[in-house]
């Protein structure tokens, strides 16, 4: 799934692009280690963690694309960051369980 499609699906905005980028699976958690341990590779991230952590995790475990739920802010360092490591960053209105239910056809992410 296309970072547009993501954003079609769970009615969000792209505040970071990656041209490309394609999600096979998707993943929900606020524990970035959870995250760490568990998300694979190709993966869309479902939180609510809108800091620059969450940029170095997406990094490690080669995720795509985050969706950041609640419609929280993306601030300029997370985007900068994201811009920089190449992970698509969506905002979005839903909340998490919203936002996964929109993505369920996507499978689920596992290492």
């Amino acid at each position: 799934m296309t970072v547009s499609e993501i954003a079609g699906k769970v009615g969000g905005r792209i505040v970071v692009d990656k041209p490309g980028a394609e999600a096979n699976y998707a993943y929900a958690s606020d524990l970035l280690s959870d995250v760490m341990g568990h998300c694979g590779d190709e993966s869309v991230l479902v939180t609510i963690q809108n800091h620059l952590n969450t940029i170095a995790v997406c990094t490690l475990a080669g995720i795509e694309a985050i969706v950041i739920c609640h419609d929280r802010p993306v601030p300029d360092d997370m985007a900068e960051a994201a811009a920089r490591e190449e992970v698509a960053i969506i905002t979005t209105p839903l909340s998490q369980y919203a936002a996964s239910v929109a993505l369920s056809s996507l499978p689920p992410s596992a290492k």
